[in-house]
Order: structure tokens, then sequence, then C-alpha cells
């Protein structure tokens, strides 16, 4: 027997895959049947994958990963009622690292709202401000047949426009629940959209770009590139590209894409700028910003007291200028900025824009010193010390591997302490920062990544962000994802040793609110869970773990690594005041060459 419902759900799922979608992920549910059974018919003609998860916060994340990856929204599906408001988190993120995500919230009809009715909540813009566009025509009603294909292309156009995001989909249902989908209402030709939008191509005009060479040539100028750097593809390259033609060192962080093996890219700039007498020869008279700051507080404090002018640019329209100074807000991917002021270079009849002399080669020399001493300190200790786990994950990924790094103490190690190297994705959930939902990100991200053959997925994660998403460790070992775990283990939030809290109270008072100690032992229970894991305690023991993670072949592989949060505290003071001095002695020799 035909349903209306059903006829509904699957004209939904047809347009969506029309349009681009190819990933759902499905909560367990009765409310949301009708949608849950026209994925799987759309699974079942080869359409459209899905992946079940039975706890909707980590679901959402899940989600979240898949459209990070495929950078194309993906279905998250949920019944009704507090199973909706457990996907939030992963809304929020999405909405502020602009991640597009169609959130598919089953629903209770009109009639069953505000009288009790069991699994019923108000579902109406659920997650307020964090959506790009909310949608809900109501119980399937034939009446408005021929507007579902416009509804459903609409929520993917919303989800994907210029600055991409989540989108709800509120779907009330009547029972019954079960039926099969009627012929759908007239689709486009060709199996295209029922909607199309152009974007408008980013662009600078030709005078716009002289008047920003004009303040950008000849002058002591630094590329801060973040995350957004490749909102095109070519965007990394063209940053290099200008920073080459300008003599501009990069300051990269793993997100962009530009951390690579290149003349201009500094990559331990947190290091050595805690350094005075380093900091104030660097001084810097303009900034060029392109998408997020980096995690380095250090920098950031930097970049402000040096009072330099400053240009960011974001693709999708956002403000990343969160302490106020910028000059100039130049809503453009950094690919057209790039191309646009390298040719107003060319048609300037071969003026030269380089920097003052030195310039660059002064940033390269105080960051090949900061590396050089960092490896030796590295080589000195035999304890598994923090940045050694987070510079050993990024040189064991493989070329075409992924690294998701966790908020916290492993964003930072990963931008403070790692090498220069070209083939490997870095992701992390930067947009709100929160270290919730970080395993089921990389479950989301290795889920999409399984078509790129030998791709690896690995995940660098402290262990109070694991324990916080250990649902996600539910039948993960069944999905044989290519997906290694690294989790550093320090009894409690590491990072908090680095406030001002950690000397400023009484040691107790510390520990409970802020230290967090925390009695799981992390290696059984991932081994419950089914999961092959190693512990490492020694120098020699990580890097033993990165080559047996390296090499596994069979379910997910997990990687413990014991620390101490104390110790850790005084080895980045050790590493720091190494890398600083060494680079001032760089800087101190490159001078009197000079002179």
């Amino acid at each position: 027997m035909t349903d209306c419902a059903a006829t509904f759900c699957a004209c939904l799922v047809d347009e969506w895959v029309r349009c681009g979608v190819r990933s759902a992920v499905i909560c367990p549910g009765s409310r949301s049947t009708p949608m849950a059974l026209a994925l799987g018919r759309a699974e079942a003609s080869g359409l459209i994958g899905t992946h079940v998860h039975l706890d909707e916060r980590s679901a959402g994340f899940v989600a979240l990963g898949v459209a990070m990856m495929t950078k194309q929204p993906c279905i998250v599906l949920t019944t009704s009622g507090t199973a909706t408001v457990e996907l939030h988190a992963a809304v929020a993120e999405a909405h502020h690292a602009s991640v597009p995500l169609i959130v598919c919230t089953a629903d209770r009809p009109p009639e069953l709202q505000g009288v009790g009715a069991a699994q019923t909540i108000d579902q109406v813009r659920l997650y307020g401000n964090s959506l790009r566009w909310y949608g809900d025509l109501g119980v399937p009603d034939m009446a408005l047949f021929l507007s579902w294909r416009s509804f459903g292309s609409r929520a993917y156009l919303e989800a994907t426009g210029r600055r991409p995001g989540p989108v709800q989909v509120n779907l009330p249902f009547r029972e019954p629940l079960i039926g099969e989908p009627a012929p759908l209402p007239t689709a486009r030709r060709n199996g295209t959209p029922w909607h199309r939008r152009l974007a408008t191509v980013s662009h600078l005009a030709p005078e716009n770009a002289e008047a920003l060479l004009g303040q950008l040539s000849g002058r002591r100028g630094i590329i801060v590139a973040g995350a957004g750097t490749h909102a095109a593809p070519d965007g990394p390259a063209a940053v290099l590209e200008l920073a080459d033609a300008l003599g501009w060192p990069v300051l990269a962080e793993p997100r962009s894409g530009c951390r690579v093996p290149h003349s201009c890219v500094v990559g331990h700039a947190d290091a050595f700028l805690r350094n005075q007498l380093v900091a104030e020869a660097l001084r810097v008279d303009v900034i060029v910003q392109v998408g997020a700051l980096p995690a380095s507080k250090v920098l950031g404090q930097w970049l402000t007291a040096s009072g330099a002018e400053r240009i960011v640019l974001d693709a999708t329209g956002s403000w990343p200028d969160p302490d106020r100074v910028a000059q100039v807000v130049i809503d453009i991917d950094a690919a057209a900025f790039s191309r646009a002021l390298l040719a107003a270079m060319t048609a300037s009849d071969g003026n030269s824009h380089t920097a003052p002399q030195g310039w660059l080669q002064a940033w390269r020399g105080a960051d090949d010193a900061a590396a050089e001493a960092l490896v030796a300190a590295l080589g000195q200790t035999q304890e598994a010390t923090e940045p050694a786990v987070a510079r050993g994950v990024m040189g064991s990924a493989a070329d075409g591997d992924v690294v998701v790094v966790s908020s916290s103490m492993p964003v930072r190690d990963v931008e403070w302490f790692s090498a220069r190297r070209h083939g490997v994705r870095v992701f992390a959930n930067r947009g709100a920062n929160g270290i919730d939902g970080v395993l089921s990100t990389a479950v989301g991200v290795a889920t999409a990544d399984t078509a790129t053959a030998n791709a690896v997925t690995w995940l660098l994660i402290g262990d109070l962000a694991l324990l916080h998403d250990s649902s996600a460790l539910t039948g993960l070992a069944a999905r044989k994802l290519p997906l290694r775990i690294v989790v550093i283990d320090n009894g409690g939030g590491g990072i908090f040793s680095f406030l001002g809290q950690a000397t400023a109270l009484d040691p107790p008072l510390f520990e409970r609110y802020w230290g967090t100690p925390q009695p799981v032992a992390v290696a059984e229970l991932a081994a419950v869970h089914g999961l092959s894991v190693r512990t490492a305690h020694t120098a020699t023991d990580l890097r033993d773990g990165l080559d047996w993670l390296a090499g596994y072949h069979e379910a997910t592989p997990l990687l413990v690594v014991q620390t101490d949060r104390a110790a850790n505290v005084a080895f980045h003071e050790v590493l720091n005041t190494a890398m600083g001095s060494a680079a001032a002695e760089a800087l101190n020799q490159l001078r009197l060459r000079e002179e």
C-alpha cells in the first residue's frame, strides 16, 4: 500500500542524491522510520551509503567528519525528542567551522505537541542561530506534492552556500510509519537537481589589487595561513607563490595545507617568538591573515602587539578577527587574492616588490635553528613526551593519509612541534574548539576516506577527549575502518597545567576542578571494545608503537602513550627555551655576517 510519508521521504532522498549527497548517518528510532526506509532503499540501489550509530551525539560528529572530508553535506537522521537535542554540539561545530550538514529531525505531529505525548519536545528551530536554514513542510500532504523537490533542493543549497553549514529539516510523521512510496514528483532531466545556484567567482578588480600591492610591496610582511587557506583547491600553492614573490615568510598552521617543505614556510614561530630578542628583531609592518588564526596564544599576542597593518582574507564571509585589529577584511579565497596580486606584479613593468634584504632569511634562519634544537632536545630524553608524540604521528603518516587532531594540547603540539611535510591533510574541530565528538569525527573522516586506496586516518587525542566520546568505541572494531588511534593518557586535563590556576591555587583544589584526574584504564576500555592495544612509556616504546600502527592492516588499533602532566609542562619549557635561544643565536650570526 502506497503511503504519503514514504513518497515524501523518497522524493527528498532522490533530490538530495541529484544534488550530490552520497552519505547518511542513521540513528535507530521509531518516529524516523519513513526517512530511514527511504535512505535504506537508496542504499540498496547504490545511490547513497548509510552508516548506523546508536548514540545521536556521536552520530552528529560522525556526519561532521564525513562532510569535512568530502566537502558535501552528510545527512544525519534522528528520531524525535531528546535524540534531536543530542545533535546540538555537532551542529554548533558545523556552524562555526562552515561544514555542510543536513540534519533530519523526525517529529511528532501537531496534535501530539504540548499534551504530554511521549518523546515529544519543541523542535522548531531547535538549533537557533547555528542553522543556515530551517525547513518544515508539516506532516506529509499530497496537496504539497509539487513542492517537495524544491524543498529538498533548497535544503541542499542552503547547506552549501557561500558560507556552508548545517540546515535542519524537521519531519513530523503520523502513524502508520511503514509504507511503500508512490511514483515521485517529476524530476529535472538528466539527473539534475531541481534548483541550481551559480556562485559568484571571488575576484579583486585590477585597481584594488594594484592598491593592495602598493600596501605590501617592499615591506617587512608575513602571511599567517590558517584553516580556510584551501577553500579553493589551489589556495595553498597560490599563497606560497605569492609569498615567494614578496619575499615573505608564511607562518603555516597544519590545517592550512601550506605547512610543507618550502623556502618561505615557517613552522616553529610559537617557540622562538617567546624569546624577547627574537620577537623584537622580527618586527613586522604588515600581516596578511588567511582564514582563522592558529591556536598559538603567543603568536596571536605577538601579532596584535606588533601594531602592524592587517589584511584578513576569508572566503566564507565570516569575521576571523577576534582582536578587532583588521584594517581590511576581504571576502575572497586565498587563491583568487594571490592570483590578483601576482597579476598586478606582472603588470607593474618589472618593479621589485620583495621585502627588504635579509627579511625572509632571518625568519628561515630562526626556524631552522629552532627545528634543530627541537630535534636535539627530543633525542636527549628517554621518556615518551607529548611533543614527541605529536611530531611522531605527523611523521608516521604516509603520503595521502589524514590526521585528525583533538583540541586542547594535541592540536597545539602538532602546530608547534611537527615538521613541515607534503602529502598529509590535517583536520580538527576548531570551529567551537571543543573536545567533544573528536573520536566520532575521526570515525566520520575515516568512513569517508575508505574510497582512497591504502589511505589511513590517524587520530591524536587526549584521554579526557576519548572518554568524553567513548560511545564512539561501540562497534568500532567491527567497522574495520582504516583508522589508527593514538591516545595521550596523562590522567586528566593536561592543558590546564599550563594555566595560572595550576600555580595560584592549592594543589587539591586545582586537581579537583581543573586537573580532573580520571581513573579509567584507557587501554583496558579499548580492549573491551575489541581493539588491539599497545602502551608506550618510553621514547623507544613510542617509536615502536608508531611503527606498529603504520604497519597494521586489521581492525582499528590503539596506542596509549602514558605521560605525566607536571613533567609535560616542564619539558615544554625546556623545548621553548632551547628553540628560542637557538633562534636568537641564528639571528645574531646573520647580523654579524651582514656587518
